[in-house]
């Protein structure tokens, strides 16, 4: 299954990138508007890219009577992505959509790089999202965590369905002749392919912490169909596409392909059957 990571694909301004995709994730929403943080928020690094966004969104009120109406329209499975400031603000948005019928699953994004953190523990969270809202409920984690399989199966003891590895890493890229920050936060949230080995390490570790009882959705640095097939073999259950989509809007199509074709190369009938085969003990 091939989705978009939360805030890299705007399917109402590109619905046919997004119908490409097998589900859409929709941007972080919030219950109160946010502008987001000052220009400039993007900035483009050797080997990816930083931006510093804050999660802009119109709030979840005009979110659902503006935003979610449009979604529904793209006749796809889609997922929410669910952000706040405290326990209390994630719950009330699960409150608000999470029996929405055409809301397929709630993202809760317990990592953003770009705002202050969460005051609730993760588990708390997903705790008070799950009283509220019996639709499947993905914790997407940051990479910075000590240790994300410890988190993992925290969250997961607390009634999160799946996992969303990883959110971006923190980063720093400098005018080249200023030698000043290139955006105006100053840190913004490194994505590209240097990622792809710190995401496929959390996959690789959480996929074994949860035994692959847990569905992982991988995202980091994935841009080809071998790349995504690592990550199935580390323990994703699906993969997420995020910056390749910024200068390839045919990445979905093309990296499905792909994946198809380097499944069949090493005899695997479906790219699913693929799933966890780096933890095979070794010659078999």
């Amino acid at each position: 299954m091939i989705l978009n990571a939360s805030g890299c694909l705007d399917a109402l301004i590109a619905p046919k990138v997004a119908r490409s995709l097998d589900v859409f994730v929709a941007k972080t929403v919030t219950p109160e508007p946010r502008l987001g943080n000052p220009q400039p928020r993007l900035a483009e690094t050797d080997y990816g890219m930083l931006n510093s966004i804050g999660l802009q969104n119109p709030g979840i009120d005009r979110y659902c009577a503006e935003v979610l109406p449009r979604l529904e329209e793209l006749g796809m499975p889609f997922w929410v992505s669910v952000g706040g400031a405290k326990t209390a603000d994630y719950a009330l948005i699960c409150e608000r959509i999470g029996e929405r019928e055409s809301v397929a699953a709630l993202e809760l994004n317990l990592s953003c790089p770009n705002v202050d953190p969460a005051a609730g523990a993760a588990a708390e969270i997903v705790s008070a999202c799950r009283a509220v809202s019996s639709k499947p409920l993905y914790a997407k984690l940051s990479p910075h965590l000590p240790d994300v399989p410890s988190v993992a199966l925290t969250v997961i003891e607390a009634g999160a369905t799946g996992l969303s590895l990883v959110n971006s890493l923190r980063g720093l890229v400098l005018d080249e002749w200023t030698l000043e920050p290139r955006l105006a936060r100053s840190v913004g949230g490194y994505s590209g392919a240097a990622m792809r080995p710190v995401a496929l390490a959390a996959v690789y570790l959480c996929y074994k912490a949860t035994k692959g009882t847990v569905p992982i959705v991988g995202m980091g640095g994935v841009q080809t169909g071998k790349q995504a097939l690592d990550m199935i073999a580390a323990g994703a259950s699906a993969v997420a596409l995020g910056s390749v989509l910024f200068n390839d809007l045919e990445a979905p199509e093309r990296v499905r392909a792909e994946l198809e074709q380097e499944a069949h190369a090493r005899g695997f009938e479906r790219p699913g059957d693929a799933r966890g085969v780096a933890h095979r003990p070794s010659g078999d």
